[in-house]
């Protein structure tokens, strides 16, 4: 299977520009008591725990941040409930998009996305409209220099991970969803916390778009940016480098 490319095809990443590090650190800090609220507030005890704090560290949260988030929930120090929601609909070009969201007002967070969506040539639809064309995927990705192609190949083989795709710049590691705690772990054994590991949503097949529906889906991505509720988008569209250029110039 070939890998994805996580800015361009499948995944609008949050929090990429230094400017927004901040909001980003906030949705980790959600993400890490959710996690810890899911199970034991423990590392070593809870596998979504240790995901959420791996992802924090990715990101160059410090370490106070995130044990302070740990602190909060054992000591019952905060007891806002969030709740996981997941949005499904249409963006310009037929582009289908799923987001996905952690709220404690689902009022809100379902108001801030609609109006995301009408404002910026999208439709938002009922859950499961558009899931379809994608798959559930455990991702994991380490830098290129973490290990040679055939030792990260040999080890990801043996914790249970159905494909590697190792380029110049790094090692991409897919496994079933079922499998993903225990892929994971145990190639952080082996070579340390990795650059991402995420269950994402892998879109099956992508719409290629010109540079005015790639513009407009751009705004789209960007009004769901802005809400604080929202986790992660993905997203099936596919955009040619010469209008990337143009775009990001």
């Amino acid at each position: 299977m070939a890998g994805h490319s996580q800015f361009k095809n499948i995944m609008y990443r949050k929090g990429a520009q230094d400017k927004k590090r901040a909001k980003e650190f906030a949705r980790l800090t959600r993400e890490i008591m959710v996690a810890a609220r899911s199970g034991l507030p423990e590392i070593d005890k809870n596998p979504r725990l240790r995901g959420a704090v791996q992802a924090a560290r990715a990101a160059n949260m410090p370490k106070d941040n995130i044990e302070r988030a740990i602190k909060k929930v054992a000591g019952g120090d905060d007891d806002t409930s969030f709740d996981e929601m997941r949005y499904e609909g249409y963006g310009p070009g037929g582009v289908a998009v799923i987001v996905e969201a952690l709220t404690d007002n689902r009022n809100r967070t379902a108001s801030e996305v609609r109006a995301a969506f009408s404002k910026n040539g999208g439709t938002l639809g009922e859950t499961n409209s558009v899931a379809f064309m994608f798959d559930r995927v455990g991702i994991i990705v380490y830098p290129a220099e973490s290990a040679s192609a055939d030792d990260m190949f040999e080890a990801a083989v043996d914790s249970g991970a159905s494909n590697v795709n190792s380029t110049s710049d790094s090692h991409e590691i897919s496994c079933e969803p079922d499998d993903f705690s225990d892929v994971r772990d145990a190639l952080t054994d082996r070579f340390g916390d990795p650059r991402e590991a995420n269950l994402i949503w892998q879109a099956k097949n992508l719409i290629p778009l010109g540079e005015d529906e790639a513009q407009t889906l751009f705004k789209l991505l960007e009004a769901l940016d802005e809400s604080d509720d929202v986790q992660r988008v993905s997203a099936n569209f596919d955009i040619a480098e010469d209008v990337m250029t143009r775009l990001t110039a």
